[in-house]
C-alpha cells in the first residue's frame, strides 16, 4: 500500500492540524491517517468525525481556492449530509458544499459540477452522486485529494462505496503515475454480516474490507480506553410470550383478503392495459396482500387496518408506482381501500371503544399482538423520565408507519410523548424527503419529538447526545446493525433493549454473539495491523465496460441497467404510459432479448444468447453502447434530452441587462474634433396643427453630420396634442450648411439652454449643463443641432441663436435688431442692471425671489408697483405692499411699468396613446413682475419659440426611433436573399414594446410572427433530426425560439439596445 499517493510534492510536508480538545486516541488515529490510507474502527460516539475533520484541516493548504483540488466527504444517508456538513463548517474554515438527490444532481452537467468545484473545497454528498459524476466524467479522481467514507462497512457488493473503489480507484492504482486521493474510512463495525463462530472468519471479512478500501484498520487496544471518554448503554434482553390472534378471526380475514385479491386480479385481466402494466399491477397486489397479512399476524387487526387505511389514501405516495398507469393505480388503491373495510368490519365500533381503552383485552381479542403489547409495557416503564429520547428500530417501513399511529393514539394522553417515524428508500417504498427527515431529527434533538420509530436509516451516524433509550422491536440482522443501533443510546445510564420472543433460542444466541463480536473484531484488527493490503481480485474491478474515448465517461456491466432505465425515463410519457425497457426470454433458444420503447431512436431489438444472470446486464450494456453511437447518449453518457434541458436552463438563467442600455443612432453621433469648420445636412421640420393655437408655430432646422435615409422624400407623422387635435410633423431635406467651430459652439449653447429651461426650469442646472457643453476631444457625443428657422424657410434664425445672455451679468449697451429710437426706447432697471427696454420684450427672465423663469412678452404701461393687486382673499393691496409682505422686498423703482411674464410651457410626451391632461396647464397664465426683480437669461426669444420647442423632444424621439428601425432593416436585409419591401414604420412597430404606450406595438404582429417562427423551426428540426422523439424535438425547438434564446440572439446582433422598452418621458 502506498503512503501518500502524489499528494505532497517538493519539500512540502503534510503536518497534522489537531484541535485542542482532541482525545489521545483521536490524535493517534490522525497521525496514522496522515501516513497511510486508514479505516478508523471505533465505537459509536467516540468522535470519528472529529478525526476526519482534523485530517481535512491538515490537507487544507492543498484545497484552498483557486486550487483545482477538492476533498470529498461521503455519507450513506441524506440525513447525514447536513449533519456532517454542519460539523465541517463548525470546526474548519473550508468552503463546504452539501449535495443530495432532491437537489436534481442527476441532471447536472459538466459546467454545473465545474462551478461547484471552483466554489467549494469540501463536497459532502451521498456516494451514488459521486459515483454517477465519476462515471459521466463530470468529476475525476485525480482532482480529489482526500476521500472520506463515513460508515465504510457498506463498501461491499454493488454498494456505491464499493463501485467507486473498484471501478476507479483500483483501476488507477495499477498506474504508477496515477494521482490518487488519501482514503479515510470510519465505522463502528468493519463487517456487515450475521457474524461468525470463529475469529478467522471475522478477520477474513475485515481483510476483504481493507483490500477493497486499500486501507488498514486503526482501533484502540481495548474498550477501556474509550470508556474513559464515552458512556456505554446497558444492553438488556426483554422477552415476550407470543400469542396468536384467535384462529377463527385470522382465517376469516385471510380468506376475505384472498377473495379481494382475486376480484382485483380479474379486473386487471378484463382491462385493456398492456401485458407489462398488467404484470406490474399483479405484482403490486401480491406485495400489498403480503404486507397486510404480515401486519395482521405480527401486530394485530387494528394495526393492519391502519396500514390499509394509509395505503388507500389518494395523496399517499408510499409506493413508487413506476410503470403503473392511471388504471393500474386505481385498481391498487381500491384494493387497499377494500382491505381497510375488511379490517374495519372486524373491529368494535362506537364512541365508547378505543384501542387504548383496555389494552390487555384488545390483545386477547387479536386487535393488538402480544409483541406490540410488550412494546407498550416497556415504554410505560420509562414514563417517569422527564425528558425521554427514544428510538425504536423496526425492519419494515410499514411497521414504522403504523406503530407511529398507535403510539400517538396512546402516549400523548398517558405520558405527553409525541412520536414520529422516519424511513429510507427501500425496494418500491418511497423515502421521506430530506427536508422532512431533517425536521424530525431536529425536533427530536430539541425534545419536541420524544420517540422516533425508524428503519435502519437512523442506525448510521445520527448524533443525538440526549438519546437515553433504544428499543429493537425487530432483532438486528447483522453485527453492524446491532452495534450501530446500540450506539444511538448516548446518555449516561441509557438502555438498549432487545425484544426477543420467548423460546427463540436462535435469536437469543445470535444477540449474544453480536454482543461479543466487537472485542473479537478489535483483537483481529490489532493482530493483523502490520500485514499490508492485498491487491483486489480482478473479478471485482475488471468487469466489462464501455468507455467513451473523447471524454473518458464509462458505463459498466453493473451500471448499464440503471443507465438504460434512466434514459427511458426521459422519453416522452404521460399518465397512461411510462416508457421502460422490456426484457423477453426465449426458453428454447436461451436468448435474452431487450426491446426499447418505440420513441427510442434505436428501433431494433438487442439479443444476447447467454444463459446466465449477466445476460440482462450484457443486453443493457450493448444497448447503451448503441445509443451512444446514434447520439441518444452524449459523450458524457447522459440522455441527449438532459443535455438539451441543461442548455435550455442555462440559457434562461443568463441575464441580459439590455433594458438599461442607451443607444443613439450613429447618424446622430460623432466623435469630437478640432476642425475649424463642419458640414451639416439640414432638414426643415414643419409643424402643421389642425387646431387653433394661441401661438404661431415656426419651423425647426435639424442639422446632422450624416444624411438620413427614409422610405419617402418627406417624412410625415402625427403628434396627439391633448384633446385639442393633432399636430402634423413634416421632415424634408433642405440643403448643406457649413458652420465654423465658433458657430457650432453657439448653436449647442442655445440648444442646451432652451431644453434645460423647458425641462428643469432651474438656473443652477442650466449652469452645469452649459459647463458640460465642451466635451473632451475624442469621446463619442451626440452631434445634431436643433435650431430655430426664419419662418418657414430653411434659414437659421441667428438672432434667436445668439439670444443667450446667461451667465454673463454685464449686458452693457446691448440692443435688439428691432430697437427703435422712437417711442418706447428707454432704460429700465433690472436685477441684471440697467438695460434697454427692447431687451426685455420677448425675453426669458429669472426672478430670484421665487426661483421661477418667465417669458416676458411686454410691458404693462398702465400698471406700476403702486397699482392695486386683487388677492384671492378678496383683499386689495398695492404691488409694493405685496412684495414687502410676501417676500420682504422693498421696491425701489415704484413708478417703473410692470412686465407681463408668461409661465414656461411644460414638455409632454405627445407620442403616448390616450394621453390626457392630468392637471390644468399653467402655460396661458401670466404674472405681473417689477423689472428690478428680473434677471435676463435670453433675449430675444419669443413665446412662440418656446412653444415650438416644447414639441421637439417628442419629434426627435420619433426621428431617432425611425432611424434605428431603418438601420435594423438594412442589417436584416443583408441576410435576406428576397427582395421584399418592408416599410420602416412597420419595422418600428415590430421593435416597440407595449410598455411604450404608443399607438402601435409589437404585440399586434406577435401572433402571426410566433406562429410562422414555430412552424418554420419545427419543420426544419423534424426534417433534420428524423430519429429524435417529440420530447427532444420540442426542447430543441424551445432552444431556438424561446424568449431567452431570441434575447441572446438579439443581443449578439446588438438589436435590444435599439428597442424602445419603456415610454418616452
Amino acid at each position: 500500500m502506498e503512503q501518500i499517493n502524489g499528494v505532497v510534492s517538493g519539500n512540502q510536508q503534510l503536518a497534522a492540524d489537531p484541535l485542542p480538545f482532541a482525545r489521545s486516541y483521536q490524535l493517534e488515529a490522525l497521525e496514522t491517517a496522515i501516513k497511510q490510507n486508514t479505516i478508523v474502527y471505533l465505537e459509536t460516539g467516540s468522535g470519528k468525525t472529529l478525526i476526519a475533520i482534523m485530517l481535512l484541516r491538515s490537507y487544507a493548504y492543498l484545497l484552498r481556492k483557486p486550487s483545482p483540488y477538492i476533498a470529498v466527504f461521503l455519507v450513506p444517508t441524506v440525513v447525514l449530509v447536513t449533519q456532517q456538513g454542519d460539523a465541517l463548517k463548525m470546526h474548519t474554515d473550508l468552503k463546504v458544499g452539501t449535495y443530495w438527490g432532491e437537489m436534481g444532481v442527476d441532471f447536472w452537467d459538466a459546467s454545473t459540477w465545474k462551478h461547484e468545484v471552483d466554489k467549494h473545497e469540501v463536497l459532502v454528498m451521498t456516494p451514488a452522486i459521486l459515483l454517477s459524476a465519476l462515471r459521466h466524467r463530470f468529476l475525476q479522481l485525480n482532482m480529489i485529494k482526500v476521500m472520506i467514507f463515513d460508515e465504510c462497512h457498506n463498501a461491499r457488493g454493488r454498494h456505491p462505496y464499493a463501485s467507486i473503489m473498484s471501478e476507479f480507484y483500483h483501476r488507477q492504482l495499477t498506474r504508477d503515475s496515477a494521482q490518487l486521493p488519501r482514503i479515510f474510512g470510519m465505522t463502528a463495525s468493519p463487517i456487515k454480516s450475521k457474524g461468525s463462530s470463529t475469529a478467522d472468519n471475522y478477520w477474513k471479512q475485515i481483510s476483504d474490507l481493507e483490500n477493497l478500501m486499500n486501507s488498514k484498520v486503526y482501533t484502540c487496544v481495548s474498550e477501556s480506553v474509550l470508556a474513559e471518554y464515552i458512556p456505554f448503554s446497558n444492553t438488556k434482553l426483554e422477552t415476550y410470550e407470543h400469542v396468536d390472534i384467535p384462529c377463527a378471526l385470522s382465517l376469516s380475514l385471510a380468506h376475505d383478503l384472498e377473495m379481494l385479491k382475486g376480484k382485483h386480479e380479474c379486473s386487471i385481466s378484463k382491462s385493456n392495459m398492456s401485458d407489462n402494466s398488467a404484470g406490474s399491477a399483479r405484482k403490486r397486489l401480491s406485495k400489498l396482500h403480503s404486507a397486510f397479512l404480515f401486519c395482521l399476524t405480527e401486530m394485530g387487526v387494528w394495526l393492519a387496518f391502519k396500514a390499509a387505511e394509509f395505503l388507500s389514501h389518494e395523496e399517499t405516495s408510499f409506493f413508487s408506482w413506476g410503470v403503473l398507469d392511471v388504471c393500474c393505480q386505481t385498481i391498487v388503491r381500491n384494493f387497499s381501500l377494500g382491505a381497510s373495510k375488511i379490517f374495519s368490519a372486524r373491529l368494535p365500533s362506537g364512541p365508547h371503544w378505543s384501542i387504548g381503552g383496555d389494552i390487555q383485552a384488545n390483545t386477547e381479542a387479536g386487535y393488538l399482538s402480544s409483541k406490540v403489547n410488550c412494546l407498550l409495557e416497556l415504554l410505560l416503564k420509562y414514563r417517569h423520565l422527564k425528558d425521554l429520547r427514544c428510538i425504536i428500530f423496526v425492519e419494515r417501513i410499514i411497521t414504522a408507519i403504523v406503530l407511529r399511529s398507535l403510539l400517538n393514539e396512546l402516549l400523548p394522553e398517558l405520558c405527553g410523548w409525541r412520536t414520529e417515524y422516519t424511513a429510507g428508500h427501500i425496494s418500491e417504498v418511497q423515502s421521506q424527503s430530506r427536508k422532512i427527515q431533517s425536521k424530525i431529527v431536529e425536533e427530536f434533538r430539541k425534545g419536541l419529538v420524544n420517540i422516533i420509530v425508524a428503519t435502519s436509516i437512523l442506525e448510521e451516524g445520527l448524533d443525538v447526545q440526549s438519546c437515553n433509550l433504544v428499543i429493537r422491536f425487530d432483532p438486528s440482522a447483522t453485527v453492524c446493525s446491532f452495534i450501530q443501533s446500540r450506539g444511538r443510546a448516548r446518555m449516561q445510564n441509557s438502555d438498549f433493549l432487545l425484544m426477543v420472543r420467548s423460546g427463540d433460542t436462535s435469536t437469543r444466541t445470535r444477540m449474544q454473539k453480536f454482543k461479543a463480536s466487537g472485542e473479537i473484531m478489535r483483537q483481529e484488527s490489532l493482530r493483523h495491523a502490520s500485514i499490508p493490503c492485498s491487491p483486489l481480485d480482478d473479478e471485482l474491478y475488471d468487469e466489462p465496460y464501455y468507455k467513451v474515448e473523447s471524454t473518458g465517461a464509462t458505463v459498466t456491466l453493473s451500471s448499464s441497467v440503471s443507465l438504460l432505465h434512466f434514459y427511458c425515463s426521459r422519453l416522452p410519457s404521460d399518465g397512461y404510459f411510462k416508457p421502460n425497457p422490456r426484457f423477453v426470454i426465449d426458453k428454447e433458444t436461451a436468448a435474452y432479448t431487450l426491446q426499447l420503447p418505440i420513441s427510442c431512436p434505436l428501433r431494433r431489438s438487442i439479443s444476447v444468447k447467454e444463459n446466465s444472470k449477466a445476460a440482462r446486464q450484457l443486453a443493457c450494456l450493448a444497448a447503451c453502447k448503441e445509443l451512444h453511437h446514434v447520439g441518444a447518449l452524449t459523450d458524457n453518457l447522459v440522455p441527449d434530452i438532459v443535455e438539451e434541458e441543461a442548455i435550455n436552463k442555462e440559457l434562461e438563467c443568463q441575464m441580459h441587462t439590455v433594458e438599461e442600455s442607451k443607444y443613439f443612432p450613429p447618424e446622430l453621433v460623432s466623435r469630437g474634433s478640432n476642425d475649424s469648420e463642419a458640414v451639416y445636412y439640414c432638414y426643415l421640420v414643419q409643424l402643421q396643427p389642425d387646431f387653433r393655437n394661441d401661438f404661431q408655430l415656426h419651423g425647426i432646422l435639424l442639422a446632422v453630420r450624416t444624411k438620413l435615409e427614409f422610405d419617402d422624400k418627406i417624412l410625415s407623422f402625427d403628434l396627439d396634442i391633448d384633446r385639442r387635435g393633432r399636430l402634423q410633423v413634416l421632415l424634408n431635406y433642405s440643403k448643406l450648411v457649413k458652420l465654423t467651430s465658433e458657430e457650432i459652439q453657439r448653436c449647442k449653447r442655445f440648444q442646451v439652454s432652451i431644453f434645460r429651461i423647458l425641462f428643469d426650469r432651474d438656473l443652477s442646472k442650466l449652469q452645469d449643463a452649459l459647463a458640460a457643453v465642451q466635451s473632451p476631444i475624442g469621446s463619442a457625443v451626440s452631434d445634431f443641432l436643433l435650431l430655430p428657422s426664419l419662418g418657414t424657410t430653411p434659414e437659421i434664425n441667428w438672432r434667436c441663436v445668439n439670444s443667450l445672455l446667461f451667465p454673463s451679468q454685464e449686458l452693457g449697451d446691448k440692443h435688439t435688431d428691432f430697437c427703435s429710437t422712437q417711442r418706447r426706447k428707454r432704460s429700465v432697471n433690472t436685477k441684471t442692471g440697467v438695460v434697454c427696454s427692447c431687451m426685455l420684450e420677448n425675453s426669458l427672465a429669472w426672478t430670484p425671489h421665487n426661483g421661477r423663469i418667465y417669458c416676458i412678452t411686454g410691458f404693462l404701461d398702465n400698471l406700476d408697483c403702486n397699482s392695486l393687486l386683487d388677492l384671492r382673499t378678496r383683499e386689495s393691496i398695492t404691488y409694493r405692499e405685496y412684495f414687502k409682505k410676501r417676500h420682504e422686498i422693498n421696491i425701489c423703482f415704484e413708478e417703473e411699468p410692470l412686465l407681463r411674464g408668461k409661465h414656461i410651457c411644460k414638455v409632454h410626451n405627445y407620442l403616448q396613446r390616450c394621453r390626457t391632461q392630468k392637471a390644468k396647464d399653467s402655460t396661458n397664465s401670466s404674472a405681473e413682475l417689477p423689472p428690478e426683480l428680473c434677471s435676463l437669461i435670453m433675449s430675444p426669444v419669443s413665446i412662440s419659440t418656446l412653444n415650438t420647442y416644447s414639441y421637439v423632444p417628442s419629434i426627435m424621439h420619433r426621428i431617432e426611433s425611425l432611424v434605428m428601425a431603418s438601420n435594423l432593416k438594412r442589417m436584416l436585409f443583408d441576410h435576406c436573399p428576397l427582395n421584399i419591401f418592408i416599410p420602416t414604420a412597420k419595422v418600428l412597430e415590430a421593435m416597440t414594446t407595449k410598455k411604450c404606450l404608443e399607438k402601435f406595438h409589437l404585440e399586434s404582429l406577435e401572433t402571426l410572427g410566433d406562429s410562422f417562427l414555430k412552424y418554420a423551426v419545427s419543420t426544419r428540426l423534424f426534417k433534420t433530426y428524423e430519429n429524435h422523439h417529440e420530447g427532444l424535438l420540442s426542447i430543441k425547438k424551445n432552444t431556438f425560439i424561446s424568449n431567452a434564446a431570441l434575447c441572446k440572439l438579439g443581443c449578439a446582433r446588438k438589436i435590444p439596445v435599439g428597442i424602445p422598452w419603456r415610454y418616452f418621458c
